[in-house]
């Protein structure tokens, strides 16, 4: 009763206008699942639900969910993909018309067609409106593939590129292509539209000398790609993972997992060039690791205030 009220006096206080947007997450505990947190303003994050899991992994050799990527459709069916271990060559889907009953969870083998493929981490969803297409990108390591980067004891023969499948309903896949192919190692890449171009926000990986940093990139036509030539850092000197770009008024704000820190942080624009460390002023659900923020209307919002798993 304590939540509802509080959402009440937030959305009477902010006026029936107001905006909610949802993130989703993981915990330290891969397996305990999806989570998720609301806010108003992009700055407090409150955790749903108790903070407990909405769906639990089922699919996988060690059934886990970690990453969680969400996209609304057109007809109000949120379909969500994650990484399910640590060296599989699938990643996880499901879907959902209210984020708490759930369809049944499958493997999408995106990396089938690659047998020496070593890992297929933090798979994105991206809606493109020019082309009708969802775009799902991901992170893999193929052996003697692509330019090599200076190793570390840690991250030995992993050297990423980012790849992409393309779906206009979660049933047939477009065949699996290199989508962004740097002179770096590099993962967790997400899109967000600012205007009318495309930005790209990516992790440099590399680890030796290690980068762990966000640079962004832009194109006009997303069937053409991104440059290659990458923004100089956006984030600061702590190491960081799992951008998660938000429009909210007229910032873009990119949240991240400052992992080596246990603590979640975000810088902001207005144009994508210009950034503004806000990390100090944002609070998320404690534990929070890697996932994505969406808009949700006022409906979905008050559906998972009032029905708790």
């Amino acid at each position: 009763m304590k939540k509802i009220l509080t959402f009440l006096f937030l959305a009477a206080a902010l006026g029936t206008s107001a905006q909610p947007y949802l993130f989703s997450y993981f915990t330290g505990r891969s397996e305990d699942g999806l989570k998720l947190a609301y806010s108003y303003d992009g700055l407090t994050w409150t955790a749903l639900n108790d903070g407990q899991s909405y769906l639990k992994p089922e699919v996988g050799p060690n059934k886990l969910m970690r990453d969680p990527s969400v996209i609304q459709d057109s007809d109000g069916t949120f379909h969500m993909v994650w990484t399910t271990g640590w060296t599989d060559p699938f990643i996880g889907y499901a879907n959902s018309k209210d984020l708490i009953n759930w369809s049944e969870q499958v493997l999408l083998p995106v990396m089938a067609e690659e047998p020496t493929v070593k890992n297929t981490w933090a798979p994105e969803l991206f809606y493109d409106d020019k082309s009708e297409l969802f775009y799902i990108i991901w992170a893999s390591t193929i052996p003697d593939r692509h330019s090599y980067v200076a190793e570390s004891e840690t991250e030995k023969g992993l050297n990423h590129r980012q790849y992409y499948t393309t779906t206009k309903d979660f049933k047939k896949f477009a065949r699996t292509e290199m989508f962004f192919n740097p002179d770096f190692s590099v993962i967790d890449g997400a899109i967000i539209k600012v205007g009318d171009k495309y930005m790209f926000v990516v992790k440099n990986e590399n680890p030796n000398p290690p980068e762990k940093n966000l640079r962004v990139t832009f194109t006009d036509d997303l069937e053409e790609g991104f440059p290659t030539e990458v923004s100089a850092p956006i984030t600061g000197d702590y190491w960081v993972e799992g951008p998660a770009p938000l429009q909210v008024g007229d910032y873009i704000y990119i949240y991240f997992d400052i992992y080596r820190e246990g603590r979640y942080g975000a810088v902001r624009s207005k144009d994508g060039i210009e950034w503004e460390d806000v990390s100090e002023t944002i609070t998320f659900p404690k534990g929070t690791r890697h996932g994505t923020a969406f808009p949700v209307s006022q409906e979905v919002l008050e559906t998972l205030l009032n029905n708790r798993k």
